[in-house]
């Protein structure tokens, strides 16, 4: 090792970059004083650690930047590189060449660097230290250096022996175990008192935690219980809703046919309107003939000067020819009916039998493709069982390939094994004979590693010692987080908690808009068909563009009436289109409400006791005529007491009460409501709305809040387990540490026991020889068992490659004869498929056209006796006609002779007095049926409307109801998913009603009954226990923990403290020892220098206090010849010198060093001691580089090279070299 390379920036006078290289042997640093010859020596001292600006020749570390000259500005760094040749590893270092940096800025800031990695200026002196190099730099003789040794105290010349020896890294390591004892022994008495105090602890929070346990158990058993009561719940909610469903499908089907018979109903209403129309005229004919012969007979009576009048009346009578049907034209018609329904019987009969035939065929063609697809089957069987057998050869060919290829492999296997054991058996003779040369080598490398362990005890100490002050600071740490944890844990359950409720309730107005929505969509049929199809100034339903004011809904809805579900339209001719509409599309009835109508005039309105109807509502003003209409003399008043009175008063008012209950002074209409209205549906959606709008911004709001606080709880989770998870890491490298200090520890014992029981290994030794041998001759007999199982394994795979053979030749002509196959076609099957597809599509236009032929039949049946008889009553009828001419024609000659035949008019006129009343009497009597039929017919038509009515009104309510349980429902299945974390079908399958309770000794069914008790009962017993610490059983295992971690812990530090009481009294034992050897290699070695310099003198090295090698001082006895003098005080100036020069070059020798730097060590000797120093120079070059700083020409004389400083002239320090051996310029 040696100095190889200094690189100088910015330090002192070197402001430009100089390099000095070095060689091994001398080198001389020579120039004029204050060239900057010394700052060569201080840039060595302070790039190896020196940190005392007085050694440096300085007041402050800042001054060894460079000042400014007059010429050049001031630097604002200093740097010097250090480059060492370290191809004998003198340093323990992995590298051949090694880089020393330090750099030092003006704010004071320094840094270091080995090889260009940052490091620490304790790196770099213990890097050093370890080739011989100390911290005080003894290696270094600067100006003054000789004056320090002599001045120096026993004890000061002492050390530098130890640093020489390396005394001093031992020193370090015990004053470092004693400062540890100093704060270990603090660490124990608080860790006694943390143990004490835990264990006080410990007791009530383990009845803390057994109460926790318990509360776990019986919060188990609650959670039990009420999962299987709301599985129970969401099983009852589901089967309701099942039977709901069937039950709203009944519903619907018996709405269909009530729709069905009231279409029906109200199509017979039609028909019997119209005849009751048709016979209006009829009766007040009849009823106008019996007033006029009332009357003619009344002026007979008094007037006979009438007769003549009555004669032209009779004679106009009986002019009037009977208008009608000619009966032949009947009977015609009926000949042509006959003859038509023949004609269809006919193509009926031709029907049917075409049925026939398409039913014959269809099943033939349907027996003709099932035989079709059973041949087709059995040739699929047929070919999967040759497929099967063709795969199976397969896969035995396969088999017998593996198996083969197996035996390849374990042949291979046994082959690489036979190697394997032979090379064991190389390996054990060649371990038996590098055992048995390698004993003589044991002694060193035992050295070696006791050393070694001794650094690495050192090293784990200091990492123990970081770990616990770091594991400390963690545990420190991790208190606040933990509080923040728990504070934002109680947020998020707080809103949480207000977050589900937000959305229940937002959830719940939202099924309560739909299903209010969804009643407000069904009005009646015909209301929908209406709103539905688009018509012009159709303007929807009142409900919608009819706002009333809150609270009066439903007296507005009661005061309506019907009215209240009309349909607006925007003029009278759109109303009758709509109307029009309907009954050409059969969509069923609306009420309509005209707008645009004419404004009433403005009447005074009396004072009445409450508000009026018309008041509170707000309307378009093209309905303002029609709502005054309907609503002008309606008052709305608080009960029906002022309901009366208002009626009585004003008789011509109605009152309505704010409950619906409706007073007139001729009608009224009150009681319990069996029906909400669409204004109030429509206030109640409005309101809805309004509650729904304001629910989900509460819902938004508590969300934001749910989130916000989820978001802190997270990042105060994240805290506690980064806390957490540096205490833990603080800890497991406290462990580490302790761990590798008791490696260490157990490394220097072991390493120890072997050097004690190194002549035990001796014999051990042998017997390892004689056990080589042995598995030498096992690993030959391994080989030949290996080789004979390589001989049976190639039999078998022989034997399975002839089997091969045969396989795979079976396997061929299998796979022959599979490319031979024909697979079957599916065209017949598809023809045939087709066919029967068409011969069904005959069969069932031939149903059709069968049905429509007897529909047809049916049609005409009987319609031609129906004209027959209608042919006969018109006969009857003529012939009626005529005899009421004749009589009409008598009358008239009656009535020519008044005054002879007065008397027999008047009969006669009576007899026509009494037909007439005949005839109006059965017409009187045919309008009553109709009318009675009529108002049955009405009757039944009001009866189907309120059925439907009612039956919608039970599908609405009853979807309400469902869509509630569904609610029910979903909230049942969203508390288990946030209450239980539980997926509700996990739930009914884990614990539904079938699944049995666990019990002792054997699980019994359920019993909602039961379970209820059960849970009453865990109550019960959570409150019995009072308040419950859930964090108690982590605390206390934390506790618990902490309470083992910290006792291990202060066992630790009391084993701890008992090693390095130890490691202080072997540190003393080592220092004693290397002291002593190296004290009597320098006290030989001086009293050799000595004499050699004081040729005839006598100088010795005295201890102090022999007794005492750990504190004794050195004390320096030098008497040049022809003196007595033994103090060195007494010698003179050259002499002393000389003296203080042979006491370190005493020390050289006895503990040489890589290198030395002399700064002018012989300034003070004269030409004789210089080459008697010099002399010792050139012995001390064999073994050491030596850079000297000089002024002398001997000295120069000596060296191997040459560095000459001088000054410029801009106050900057520059080099130039001469290599001094080959001459070569650098």
């Amino acid at each position: 090792m040696y100095l190889k390379k200094l690189t100088l920036r910015g330090f002192k006078s070197f402001a430009s970059a100089t390099v000095l290289r070095f060689e091994p042997g001398i080198t001389c640093v020579v120039g004029p004083n204050g060239s900057g010859k010394s700052n060569v020596v201080d840039a060595l001292a302070w790039v190896m650690g020196e940190h005392s600006a007085k050694s440096l020749r300085g007041g402050k570390m800042e001054d060894v930047i460079f000042a400014g000259t007059a010429s050049r500005p001031p630097l604002g760094r200093a740097e010097v590189t250090l480059t060492i040749d370290n191809s004998d590893g003198a340093l323990p270092i992995d590298y051949t060449e090694v880089t020393i940096s330090r750099l030092m800025f003006r704010s004071g800031q320094s840094e270091y660097a080995i090889n260009g990695e940052p490091c620490r200026l304790l790196d770099i002196q213990e890097l050093l230290s370890d080739s011989g190099i100390g911290r005080e730099m003894h290696v270094i003789v600067g100006q003054g250096q000789l004056d320090a040794v002599l001045h120096a105290g026993p004890e000061e010349r002492r050390a530098f022996i130890e640093e020489a020896a390396g005394v001093l890294k031992h020193r370090k390591r015990k004053e470092k175990a004693l400062r540890k004892l100093d704060a270990m022994q603090a660490n124990l008495t608080r860790l006694q008192d943390l143990t004490a105090e835990l264990r006080r602890q410990l007791k009530p929070l383990g009845r803390q935690a057994e109460i926790a346990r318990k509360a776990a158990v019986i919060q188990a058993d609650l959670r039990d219980a009420r999962l299987r009561l709301l599985a129970d719940d969401v099983l009852t909610l589901r089967e309701t809703l099942r039977k709901e469903e069937a039950d709203e499908a009944a519903v619907l089907a018996r709405r269909a046919e009530v729709e069905a018979e009231l279409e029906t109903a109200q199509h017979r209403e039609a028909e019997l309107e119209a005849a009751e129309s048709s016979a209006q005229p009829r009766l007040t004919a009849a009823q106008e003939t019996f007033f006029r012969l009332s009357a003619l007979r009344d002026r007979l009576r008094g007037l006979a000067g009438l007769a003549a009048e009555r004669h032209r009346n009779a004679l106009e009578a009986a002019a009037v020819e009977r208008r009608g049907r000619d009966p032949e034209d009947y009977e015609r018609e009926a000949e042509q009916v006959r003859e038509e329904e023949e004609r269809l019987i006919g193509e009926l009969e031709t029907a049917r039998d075409m049925l026939d035939r398409a039913v014959a065929e269809r099943s033939a063609a349907e027996a003709a493709l099932a035989a079709e697809e059973r041949r087709l089957a059995d040739a699929a069987r047929a070919a999967a069982a040759r497929r099967e057998e063709l795969e199976r050869l397969r896969g035995q060919v396969g088999a017998v390939r593996s198996r083969a290829r197996a035996a390849e492999e374990e042949i291979g296997r046994l082959a690489a094994a036979v190697e394997q054991a032979a090379e064991r058996a190389e390996r054990a003779r060649a371990e038996h004979d590098a055992q048995a040369s390698a004993e003589p080598e044991a002694d060193h490398e035992l050295a070696r590693e006791l050393e070694l362990a001794q650094e690495g005890v050192t090293a784990a100490e200091e990492a123990a010692e970081a770990a616990r002050a770091a594991a400390e600071q963690a545990e420190r740490e991790i208190d606040a987080p933990r509080a923040a944890l728990a504070e934002a844990r109680s947020a998020t359950a707080a809103a949480r908690a207000a977050d589900q409720e937000a959305q229940r309730a937002v959830a719940a107005l939202e099924a309560r808009k739909e299903a209010l929505e969804l009643g407000l969509s069904r009005g009646g049929d015909g209301a929908e068909a209406v709103l539905a199809a688009g018509l012009p100034e159709v303007m929807g339903p009142l409900a919608a563009v009819m706002t009333v004011k809150r609270g009066a809904e439903a007296a507005v809805a009661a005061a309506l009436g019907d009215a209240a579900e009309a349909v607006v339209v925007g003029s009278l001719p759109a109303a009758v289109d709509v109307v029009e509409f309907l009954r050409s599309r059969e969509a069923g009835r609306s009420t309509l409400l005209v707008g645009s109508g004419e404004a009433a005039s403005a009447q005074a309105r009396p004072q009445v006791p409450g508000e009026w109807a018309a008041d509170l509502v707000d309307v378009p003003e093209a309905l303002r005529p029609a709502v005054h209409h309907l609503l002008g003399d309606v008052v709305v008043v608080d009960d029906l007491g002022t309901a009366r009175k208002v009626v009585e008063t004003h008789p011509r008012l109605r009152a309505v009460t704010r409950d619906g209950d409706l007073v007139g002074a001729y009608l009224a209409r009150g009681g319990t409501a069996d029906g909400t209205s669409g204004l109030q549906v429509r206030a109640a959606l409005e309101a809805a709305v309004a509650d729904l709008a304001a629910a989900r911004a509460t819902a938004e709001a508590t969300a934001g809040e749910l989130e916000r606080a989820v978001a802190d709880e997270r990042a105060a989770q994240e805290a506690v387990e980064a806390a957490t998870a540096r205490a833990q890491e603080a800890r497991a490298q406290v462990s580490a540490a302790q761990s590798g200090v008791s490696a260490a520890q157990a490394a220097l014992d072991r390493v120890r026991a072997r050097q004690r029981e190194h002549d035990q290994k001796a014999a051990a030794a042998a017997r390892r020889l004689a056990q080589l041998a042995a598995a030498a001759e096992a690993a030959e007999a391994e080989r030949a068992r290996l080789a004979e199982a390589v001989r049976a394994a190639e039999e078998a795979r022989d034997r399975d490659v002839a089997g091969l053979a045969d396989l795979e030749e079976r396997l061929a002509a299998a796979e022959r004869e599979s490319e031979l196959e024909v697979e079957p076609t599916t065209e017949i099957r598809d023809e045939l498929a087709a066919a029967c597809e068409a011969a069904r599509q005959t069969e069932m236009e031939t149903r059709l056209a069968v049905r429509t032929a007897e529909e047809r039949v049916n049609s005409i049946a009987g319609k031609a006796e129906a004209l027959l008889r209608a042919a006969r009553r018109e006969r009857e009828e003529r012939q009626a006609a005529a005899a009421e001419r004749a009589r009409r024609r008598r009358q008239a000659e009656v009535a020519r002779a008044v005054a002879a035949g007065a008397e027999h008019a008047l009969g006669v006129l009576e007899s026509s007095i009494a037909a007439a009343a005949a005839e109006r009497d059965e017409a009187e009597a045919a309008r009553g049926e109709i009318d009675a039929e009529l108002k049955a017919v009405r009757a039944r038509v009001r009866e189907l409307t309120a059925e439907l009515d009612k039956l919608v009104n039970r599908a609405h309510g009853s979807e309400v109801a469902r869509t509630e349980r569904r609610m029910r429902l979903e909230q049942l299945e969203q508390r288990a998913l946030e209450e239980f974390g539980i997926e509700p079908d996990a739930l009914v399958a884990e614990y539904g009603p079938d699944v049995p309770v666990p019990a002792d000794p054997e699980p019994v069914p359920y019993v909602r009954e039961e379970q209820e008790k059960r849970a009453r009962t865990a109550e019960r017993q959570m409150a019995q226990l009072g308040k419950v610490n859930p964090l108690a059983l982590e605390e206390y295992a934390a506790l618990e923990e902490r309470h083992a971690f910290l006792t291990s812990q202060l066992e630790d530090l009391k084993k701890t403290r008992r090693d390095l009481l130890t490691v202080v009294k072997e540190v003393d034992e080592r220092v004693e020892q290397v002291f002593a050897a190296a004290y009597e290699d320098v006290a030989r070695e001086f009293q050799s220098i000595f004499t050699r310099v004081f040729p005839g003198g006598e100088g010795r090295l005295v201890l102090t206090d022999p007794s005492d090698m750990l504190t004794t001082g050195v004390e320096v006895e030098a008497r040049p010849p022809g003196k007595k003098v033994r103090r060195l005080s007494l010698l003179s100036g050259g002499e002393r010198s000389l003296t203080a020069v042979a006491f370190l070059i005493s020390i050289f020798k006895a503990r040489p060093s890589p290198f030395y730097v002399m700064d002018e060590v012989e300034a003070a000797l004269d030409d004789t001691n210089t080459q008697r120093l010099l002399t010792l120079f050139e012995e001390l070059r064999q073994n050491s580089q030596l850079i000297v700083i000089t002024h002398q020409k001997r000295t120069m004389e000596i060296a191997d090279a040459l560095y000459g400083v001088s000054m410029r002239g801009d106050g900057v320090s520059q080099v130039v070299s001469q290599r001094l051996r080959e001459r070569d310029t650098a």
